[in-house]
């Protein structure tokens, strides 16, 4: 076992490296937020390790093992490994370094990242990405996009002029790529969203064709259909919602008009109700219902109700401390299950823990990485309210405890 020591606001945390992550929990009270954070920055590190450790040396292909059930998934794990962790990485490091230790922990891993993308999208380097070859790989290249969208400052602000040359290159690589009539647009969109942040210019028609789409496709009561039909899963929240809330967002930053407030608008409250209804999915044990498809990707199913959050949007009755009190159960309970990492610390395919049978033909062990998407609240600072005070119960912990809660309904 290799023990590692860092502090962190003042309290010493053992991270330990080995296939069962655990932490002291400590004694509840009115420290738990600042407990809670301590764990999740460890948890989320845990993770990000050896992805980072590898790439930023230019030896994830050497190192990083492939588990899949299609060998040629390997064609493609390794973006999916990096995109999705900086999908979920960026908020917290897009707080920046400063004084305390946890600054000086989120200046690591931002070095870290910065050398990541210079490697992954330097054509002469030996881990160069797949950008353009495979339907797949728009997948995760538009989770990369997401990624610099989240850390404008930490990530794309902190490259070197041939890299962003690169990163520009390799995302508009991907547009030979023609998207599934499904959530797929977004990917598309997601892509073009970061060409219009960072480049000033875009394929418009892909961001307008793909919200367009998802406003027919939407059902209800928070809900939108993957494409014209209705998926009872998590894609809702894997995909969907998130990445309607991030191109709308930056079309808002970007255009200020009637239309672009009227649609981000829309896309918020949808949004704001289906994270509602995450909150009740989350059972007083932080568990959570088995059904649909990618279950591998973990407690990144929660990566809306984690978003909605961070924007401090949360719907009226829903209090900042019982979505972190839910969150950090529901991680806390994923991350220790036994299996859940390999000796060297890579996920491994499971829902819980090890179960290689829960994966689908296109999940390899760079898929299992979108697990990042639920740390989105890491960025909002230490000192935020969600990350004040003692915890509280979250909705279904209400319930089953015999308390008076209002009732629910749909919000049109």
């Amino acid at each position: 076992m290799k023990i590692n020591k860092f502090k962190l606001t003042g309290v010493i945390l053992l991270s330990l490296h080995f296939n069962s992550l655990t932490v002291k929990a400590g004694t509840p009270g009115p420290d738990d937020g600042q407990r809670e954070r301590e764990y999740l920055v460890n948890t989320l590190t845990h993770i990000a390790d050896p992805v980072l450790n590898a790439l930023s040396r230019n030896e994830l292909r050497k190192q990083m093992p492939v588990e899949a059930k299609n060998e040629g998934r390997r064609d493609y794990t390794y973006l999916e490994a990096f995109g999705r962790l900086m999908a979920g990485l960026a908020p917290w490091l897009e707080l920046g370094p400063d004084h305390t230790a946890e600054g000086q922990l989120r200046k690591k891993y931002i070095d870290l990242a910065v050398l990541s993308l210079k490697n992954a999208t330097n054509p002469k380097a030996a881990d160069f990405m797949n950008f353009n070859k495979g339907g797949q790989a728009l997948v995760d290249a538009a989770f990369l996009a997401q990624g610099l969208l989240r850390a404008p400052n930490q990530l794309w602000g902190r490259l070197d002029a041939e890299t962003r040359t690169n990163v520009i290159a390799a995302l508009k690589s991907s547009r030979v790529i023609t998207p599934s009539y499904s959530n797929w647009l977004l990917f598309s969109a997601e892509i073009e969203a970061a060409l219009l942040k960072f480049e000033g210019q875009c394929d418009r028609m892909r961001i307008d064709y793909a919200i367009k789409s998802h406003m027919n496709w939407y059902k209800g009561d928070g809900a939108y259909g993957d494409g014209p039909n209705f998926h009872w899963d998590y894609y809702n929240s894997f995909v969907i919602q998130p990445m309607l809330l991030d191109v709308t967002q930056t079309l808002l930053a970007r255009d200020k008009n009637e239309p672009a407030k009227r649609i981000s608008g829309l896309v918020l409250k949808r949004s704001q109700r289906y994270a509602a209804v995450q909150e009740r999915l989350i059972s007083p044990e932080g568990t959570y219902p088995p059904i649909g498809r990618s279950l591998a990707y973990r407690f990144g199913a929660f990566q809306l109700l984690s978003q909605i959050a961070f924007m401090k949007a949360l719907p009226e009755g829903i209090e900042p401390q019982q979505v972190r009190a839910a969150l950090y159960t529901l991680i806390k309970r994923q991350a220790e299950a036994p299996g859940t990492f390999d000796k060297d610390g890579w996920l491994r395919i499971g829902l819980y823990g090890h179960q290689p049978g829960i994966g689908e033909v296109y999940i390899s062990t760079g898929s299992l990485y979108l697990c990042s998407e639920a740390f989105i609240i890491l960025g909002l600072p230490p000192a935020d309210p969600l990350w004040t005070g003692g915890d509280k119960d979250w909705t279904a912990r209400k319930i089953w405890k015999g308390l008076d809660v209002p009732a629910d309904h749909s919000e049109d």
